[in-house]
């Protein structure tokens, strides 16, 4: 007997509506994904010389141990984070007593041990619940000119009204792509941080196309206190905030005075914002050190200006930051000739800075907000002198967001070539990586430079299709 043609569409249909037609299939699925990761996590810990728990888990737990003591967190080495972090996994640090019996302690210490990758993996939920929220409202994506000349263009087009917003079914199919991302659900459940800056980021755009602009001001100042880079999202944010857009205001006469239109550019919103957020990145900037002084300052934001990791670092300047490092414990390194020389690692913020704060805003931040942090968060990462697996995180939040409107999923053929050069890119250097830390091959010059260099155009290119979207 024939198939019907009809039948594969239909099998679509029906796990479409299964999935995503009421929000717990999707959550519920979401939360399973995590719930065996974290199982199965114990186990290759338990089992295992390859360790599923990721090593910077471990830092913020001893952290955590060193604070519930009564000291600095930064008395463990290597932590780099705000102690924040470290207050909200102290939960780590808990024990069950002898009554509870061997195997029953056991059972609850290691609960307790994974309390900061349960909060991780939570937040990852929340993130894309946010994401959902984002899409559904839909409003802002644009100033209402743009909106309404996409509208008729696609009325025009199609001969039918279209909405700002989405239909909630297809709006968790979109927020999907973060939810049920394995990379997003085993990067959390290892123990990264990173999905707390995912409901961050989001909140901070939600509170932002809802004009809640004191909201909008507390997220910023506290997310770029938690993390430094959310910085970036501010001049995006300010030139988005006209007049026009949070005043409903149409039609007012352009200015031909630059002091009239420095005047019209200082609103109430944008000052709102601004020293909101200001004061609630100082307060808690002020807080932190009047608890642990320099260290605090130097190992949560001084560091990142001079750091020379290269380790797991995708980066192109990964092999320059290798020489750097074997510098700096060479004698040569304190001569005076030496410290005049400029130091590559402080001098790469530079073009990342440029694109990812100043010349990407100007050309997206006025037609399509969430594409516009997407660049930038791309550019920053792309051209981070560090680039780790973790950092993609910061931008793949943006991309359920971006996708409904982008070049890769109107043409499937561009979509499928950046998806698989974006992972080629990733296989060729973790395999000359792998041949470096694993089998002791230097794989330095040309293997794993010429694999960080073929990631980086690759990432270029992408960032460039994303802008070029933006801007239409």
């Amino acid at each position: 007997m024939a198939t019907s043609p009809a039948a594969p569409k239909a099998a679509k249909s029906s796990l479409f509506n299964t999935l995503f037609s009421r929000p717990l299939p999707l959550y519920l699925s979401a939360f399973l994904l995590r719930a065996i990761l974290l199982v199965y996590g114990l186990w290759q810990d338990a089992n295992s010389p390859v360790k599923y728990t990721d090593i910077d888990y471990l830092v913020f737990t001893d952290a955590a141990r060193f604070v519930s003591r009564g000291n600095s967190p930064y008395a463990r080495e290597t932590y780099r984070y705000t102690p924040i972090l470290a207050w909200l996994l102290l939960p780590t640090t808990w024990t069950a007593g002898a009554q509870w019996g061997p195997l029953a302690a056991k059972v609850i210490n290691a609960a307790w041990f994974i309390f900061g990758k349960v909060l991780f993996a939570a937040a990852d939920l929340v993130a894309g619940w946010l994401i959902e929220r984002v899409l559904v409202m839909g409003t802002g994506f644009s100033s209402p000119q743009g909106r309404e000349k996409k509208e008729t263009e696609k009325k025009e087009e199609t001969g039918s009204e279209t909405g700002a917003g989405m239909a909630p079914s297809r709006a968790r199919a979109f927020a999907a792509i973060w939810l049920l991302n394995p990379m997003v659900a085993t990067i959390s459940t290892r123990g990264s941080s990173e999905g707390l800056l995912g409901v961050l980021v989001m909140a901070l755009l939600w509170a932002v196309l809802s004009r809640r602009i004191t909201l909008a001001g507390l997220l910023l100042g506290f997310s770029v206190h938690f993390k430094i880079y959310p910085f970036i999202y501010a001049p995006a944010i300010v030139w988005w905030m006209d007049a026009e857009r949070l005043d409903r205001v149409r039609g007012s006469p352009s200015s031909t005075s630059l002091f009239k239109k420095m005047k019209d550019f200082i609103t109430l919103p944008r000052l709102n914002l601004a020293l909101t957020s200001l004061a609630t990145f100082l307060s808690l900037n002020f807080l932190m050190y009047a608890l642990y002084g320099h260290p605090f300052l130097h190992e949560t934001y001084l560091h990142h200006v001079t750091r020379i990791d290269h380790r797991h670092n995708f980066s192109p300047y990964n092999t320059q930051l290798y020489l750097s490092s074997s510098a700096s414990a060479s004698p040569l390194a304190s001569s005076p000739a030496s410290s005049d020389q400029p130091k590559i690692e402080s001098l790469a913020f530079l073009p990342q800075l440029l694109l990812s704060t100043i010349l990407i805003p100007l050309a997206l931040a006025k037609k399509d907000l969430p594409t516009s942090l997407l660049a930038q968060t791309f550019a920053f990462v792309t051209f981070n002198k560090v680039c780790t697996s973790q950092y993609f995180l910061w931008y793949m939040v943006f991309l359920p967001l971006y996708l409904p409107r982008s070049s890769f999923l109107r043409s499937k053929r561009m979509g499928l070539a950046a998806l698989g050069l974006w992972v080629l890119g990733q296989a060729l250097w973790l395999q000359q990586g792998f041949e470096l830390e694993f089998l002791g091959r230097s794989t330095f010059l040309p293997g794993l430079w010429m694999a960080s260099l073929v990631f980086f155009i690759v990432n270029c290119w992408i960032l460039g299709v994303i802008v070029g979207d933006g801007g239409r």
